[in-house]
């Protein structure tokens, strides 16, 4: 008897429909497994053979033959065993076939029969509300990731009984989890806790409002990690639609949360200057996020960044410039997105105090390689560079507080709706993403300010590009101050925070 079911297979961001097909027929009694499976999938004949022994179903000595289609795709993962176990089951007349007809299924068998999460749930429920199935049978440990989706039936199931039971009557399945209410947010990280660095906390307000990148650069101790760390809690509240979309994310690199799997923050990733180029882009056989798509819709922080292998910076360069990342391997092409804003922190000097002469006692040698091994390349894709100087005595033992993030919140959103207004046409949401074409129409400048740009573009022989990404600056400062023109003052602070690389890179 032949029996099928569907499941899919994660292929990076994308879905890929797979049909388990089981097929029981005369001959010697074998368990034979095609359709290009991996190891992990072959293993599941011996996991599912087992686990409906000790349940009391016993698999009748024939030919059992099970494929998975399309053949030309790799198959990987424990999460096949569920569509093996019940497309066997149909085959063999423990259960009759129409019953899997539209049935999305996915999940881990153990040998007792216990079904246990796997990773990938949401993007797989998705893909089963486009085919239209009747329904989705998952895990119950991922039912609360599953349900996220309204408009599609999920049923999550604890063993193989269960399994068997909801298969035979589907409307019976009704579960005990608690609606969604979504989580608080964490109290905590505030900017009232910086002392001083008035012009850094002013870098900060305007990177995070035309979402664009910012290199802080300061002796050690000035606080640039402190106030990198306090970025997210001045970012708008993300929509129901990005925070599906970094669900989704987050499902396939399997770092949902249990109890809350809905991602309600933006993401704050510092991965370690030892991080490996394979780890910061995505990779593997069957490639998966890493920790640039991970930051996607967040703040990717590279602390001490020229600790960072070269290897490793210079792959910024591709996913700054497109948003996203491409990564090619044998199998095919996979996309990532990568729309972040990175956030970096470095020191001077290997000791951290140069140019202050007293203090510093690096040679010019070691100062000078120190400071290239960030290519010029790379900052010429970072908008704005500000420096953190050492804090004085008064401002760390003063009682008075800073601007709070709430208040610096309100200020983002403002300058963000200005945004989301001037773009409404276009397919871009940020100052930080227009290209030349967006640059010309958007960022008039008044006489003073084009001749104020003209001076600074021949003395300090910007590039191109640099000059581009002065007036994004220049005219995310414009919208702050409510200002349909780029005036002379608004292109001179936005050419200040050119002028700091200038200073150390020269």
């Amino acid at each position: 008897m032949f029996a099928s079911v569907r499941s899919a297979a994660i292929l990076g961001m994308e879905v890929c429909p797979i049909l388990v097909e089981a097929d029981v027929s005369d001959g010697l009694p074998s368990f034979t497994m095609v359709g290009f499976p991996s190891a992990q999938v072959k293993e599941a004949q011996d996991r599912v053979r087992t686990a409906l022994k000790n349940n009391g179903i016993s698999l009748p000595p024939k030919r059992i033959t099970v494929n998975f289609a399309p053949a030309d795709i790799r198959k990987e993962g424990a999460g096949f065993d569920m569509p093996v176990a019940a497309a066997v089951m149909a085959a063999a007349g423990v259960l009759n076939p129409s019953l899997l007809q539209q049935v999305m299924m996915a999940g881990e068998i153990s040998l007792n029969g216990e079904i246990h999460p796997v990773k990938g749930i949401l993007p797989m429920v998705i893909h089963a509300r486009e085919e239209k199935c009747r329904f989705c049978m998952i895990p119950y440990e991922n039912l609360k990731e599953g349900r996220l989706i309204r408009d599609i039936k999920v049923i999550g199931v604890k063993n193989l009984k269960e399994m068997i039971q909801y298969l035979k009557h589907p409307e019976e399945f009704s579960d005990d989890l608690k609606e969604r209410t979504g989580t608080e947010p964490v109290c905590g990280a505030d900017f009232l806790d910086i002392s001083g660095q008035i012009s850094v906390r002013r870098a900060v307000e305007i990177a995070v409002s035309g979402f664009h990148n910012i290199l802080l650069i300061g002796p050690p101790g000035a606080g640039k990690t402190m106030i990198a760390r306090r970025i997210p809690t001045i970012m708008p509240d993300l929509t129901f639609e990005e925070q599906l979309e970094l669900t989704r994310i987050c499902s396939i690199a399997g770092l949902l949360s249990k109890e809350n799997p809905l991602v309600t923050e933006r993401p704050f990733r510092s991965p370690h200057h030892t991080c490996s180029p394979q780890a910061l882009a995505g990779g593997g056989k069957n490639p998966r996020p890493g920790e640039i798509t991970l930051a996607h819709r967040g703040v990717l922080f590279l602390d001490e960044m020229p600790e960072f292998s070269r290897r490793s910076l210079e792959i910024l360069r591709q996913p700054l410039e497109d948003k996203v990342i491409r990564i090619a391997r044998t199998t095919g092409t996979y996309e990532f997105p990568a729309n972040f804003m990175l956030c970096a922190a470095m020191n001077p000097c290997p000791c951290g105090f140069y140019p202050d002469l007293d203090r510093c006692r690096c040679t010019p040698g070691e100062v000078s390689h120190y400071l290239g091994k960030i290519s010029q390349p790379l900052l010429e894709r970072i908008d704005l560079c500000a420096e953190a100087a050492p804090v004085a005595f008064d401002q760390i033992s003063s009682s008075r507080t800073g601007e709070s993030s709430q208040a610096i919140k309100k200020r983002v959103e403002k300058a963000r709706e200005i945004q989301k207004i001037r773009f409404s046409q276009e397919n871009i949401g940020f100052n930080g993403e227009m290209t030349k074409k967006h640059v010309d129409k958007y960022c008039e400048m008044s006489k003073g300010a084009r001749k104020l740009m003209e001076q600074a573009f021949k003395k300090l022989k910007f590039s191109a590009r640099s000059y581009h990404r002065i007036l994004k600056v220049a005219r995310t400062i414009a919208d702050m101050d409510g200002s349909e023109k780029i005036e002379s003052h608004h292109a001179g602070e936005a050419i200040s925070y050119r002028a700091f690389d200038k200073k150390y890179w020269n």
